[in-house]
């Protein structure tokens, strides 16, 4: 492992990966607290000191103003490199929620930039549902709802790690 000047590192062109504002300056924010932990993950890079694994830090070590960072080169051949760029971002484990909550308080877990899920008021359903003149269907019907943009986001990317598509996912969800 070395630690050299980040002007040296070039972020992949083509990184599949990309990051969201507001997830941005949380990343951003938790490097500035906890610059410790960036020796024990170090950017991986090839030998052209193309990113491979850590894109995103990368990004956020240079927004947060580091001018020094940890790298790992790899000899690798292409088609290795390629498969790295995917199974570095596959997210294989999911968080156990309860464990979290029973471990860990919630404004710890806010502080250390996970977006811990909290209703935010009781809403009020009963007057939503209408209805539905069933001999008028065209066999396809529609669930809408709606969400900020930040949390649009989130509902979105929860979705798409239950299953392929959303309407999938539902149906997983709800054990249909």
């Amino acid at each position: 492992m070395d630690y050299i000047a980040i002007s040296k590192v070039r972020p992949n062109s083509e990184n599949p990966r990309y990051i969201k504002d507001e997830k941005f300056k949380k990343l951003v924010q938790s490097i500035k607290e906890f610059p410790e932990m960036m020796p024990v993950r170090p950017i991986v890079v090839n030998k052209e000191m193309v990113v491979l694994g850590g894109n995103m830090r990368l990004k956020a070590m240079q927004e947060a103003g580091l001018d020094k960072v940890w790298v790992e080169v790899v000899d690798w051949p292409e088609e290795k490199q390629r498969e790295f760029i995917i199974k570095d971002n596959v997210g294989f484990g999911e968080w156990d929620w309860d464990e979290l909550a029973n471990t860990w308080g919630t404004e710890e877990l806010k502080d250390w930039r996970l977006d811990v899920w909290q209703p935010e008021e009781e809403v009020d359903y009963s007057g939503a549902n209408q209805e539905i003149d069933v001999d008028n269907l065209d066999g396809l019907m529609t669930i809408k709802l709606n969400y900020t943009e930040e949390d649009y986001w989130k509902v979105k990317e929860a979705l798409s790690k239950v299953a392929e598509t959303p309407e999938q996912s539902v149906y997983k969800l709800l054990n249909l």
